[in-house]
């Protein structure tokens, strides 16, 4: 219960504040002008902010607790999201966007850490655990997918009402997640001090450098999920299907994120390596390059599907690989270079996949969005346990 409390802070950070943004991409593009290219810039305006405030957790995390961090960035997102419904001016909005994915930063990274330490307090069952916190993402989604169709009006600036709604649920959630944190801190406190006596030296660090290859695949699959998420609402409206189906594939894909954490928790458990995370980039290059080839209502379901099914266990995968092969201590470290390499990715992807689809259209974004998936998972596959990992 605890990990899926803790959960609301990812449907805050990803499923709210960050995928809800594919529902009124239609909508603020027709009203504001805007090409594919500059649709996606939200979206990188978005990953930048991410990326900032990746960089700044480490420090950050030095002065406060991972339950302070996650408080902070869940007030101050929702806060963000409610002035992106005052906001008309594309400028201002790319300067909501980046201020809002540094608040959904401080909340995915310091959840993750404290999912982590969860994790180590359960004998068994860590990757269910791990996989619940993430797969929290799917409640955002699904509270997007209805609240959004609903709350855009058809009128000029129509879309601010979804964003006024969607700071509600973030209010509703944050009160959930910050309850659950302060609880794991207490917990994990005071298990510390009960090994106090028995602490071992501050071990060595590992180097980044010899993750490289699950960080490069990690980064792929920054760039090719991102593009994905982005744009098929709008691949679909442009293959004229009806707003029904359109909210039904966006709620299935919620449900489908929301269970995906007891589909994948064995291999997260028993995956040492980058295993785990290419099974994973394979299978989402293969959902996404769905809708490129088929463009129908059952090819776009299955898809929305095995993405859902999919697509946040990858980033689960990320922490299991931390927890398998990093000391405790440098659990945060390691979260961290994750997330920047997943900001990274997600930054480039947006506008590079918009850029395309301008020029040669959204299938073809797609497609290449499904290519780097699939690289992604070749270079995850290569990517062998740390033997110098501590054992647990």
């Amino acid at each position: 219960m605890l990990a899926v409390a803790l959960s609301l802070g990812s449907a805050i950070a990803l499923g709210l504040a960050r995928f809800s943004y594919a529902l009124l991409l239609p909508a603020m593009k027709l009203d504001l002008g805007w090409s594919f290219a500059q649709a996606g810039a939200m979206n990188t305006a978005n990953a930048f902010g991410y990326l900032l405030g990746a960089l700044a957790f480490p420090r950050m995390s030095r002065r406060w607790p991972p339950s302070a961090l996650l408080l902070a960035g869940c007030a101050s997102t929702t806060l963000l999201m409610a002035a992106s419904g005052l906001a008309f001016s594309t400028w201002l909005l790319l300067f909501l966007r980046v201020a809002t994915g540094c608040g959904s930063a401080l909340i995915f990274i310091s959840g993750g850490v404290l999912a982590a330490r969860l994790a180590s307090l359960s004998t068994r069952g860590a990757g269910l655990l791990l996989g619940l916190y993430y797969g929290g993402t799917g409640w955002g989604i699904l509270a997007s997918a209805v609240l959004v169709p609903f709350t855009v009006a058809p009128r000029v600036h129509g879309w601010q009402y979804a964003w006024f709604a969607l700071a509600a649920v973030c209010a509703l959630c944050s009160a959930g997640a910050i309850v659950a944190a302060r609880k794991i801190e207490s917990n994990h406190a005071r298990v510390a001090r009960g090994a106090e006596a028995n602490a071992a030296p501050p071990s060595a660090t590992v180097a980044v450098s010899r993750m490289w290859l699950v960080l490069a695949g990690y980064t792929l699959f920054g760039v090719g999920y991102i593009g994905y998420m982005t744009f098929i609402v709008a691949l679909l409206r442009n293959a004229s299907m009806s707003a029904t189906v359109i909210t039904s594939f966006y709620v299935l894909l919620g449900v489908a994120t929301v269970v995906s954490a007891r589909l994948w928790s064995g291999l997260l458990d028993r995956m040492r390596g980058g295993q785990a995370l290419a099974v994973l980039n394979a299978l989402l290059g293969i959902a996404t390059l769905v809708p490129a080839l088929f463009m129908h209502p059952v090819a776009a379901f299955a898809s929305g599907l095995l993405f859902g099914a999919t697509f946040l266990s990858a980033v689960a995968a990320t922490t299991a690989f931390v927890r398998h092969n990093l000391p405790a201590d440098q659990w945060a470290r390691g979260i961290s270079a994750f997330t920047i390499v997943f900001a990274l990715g997600q930054i480039v992807g947006p506008i590079v996949i918009g850029w395309v689809s301008d020029g040669a259209g959204l299938e073809r974004g797609m497609l290449y969005s499904a290519m780097l998936l699939v690289l992604g998972a070749i270079l995850a596959a290569c990517q062998k346990p740390l033997q110098s990992a501590m054992a647990r």
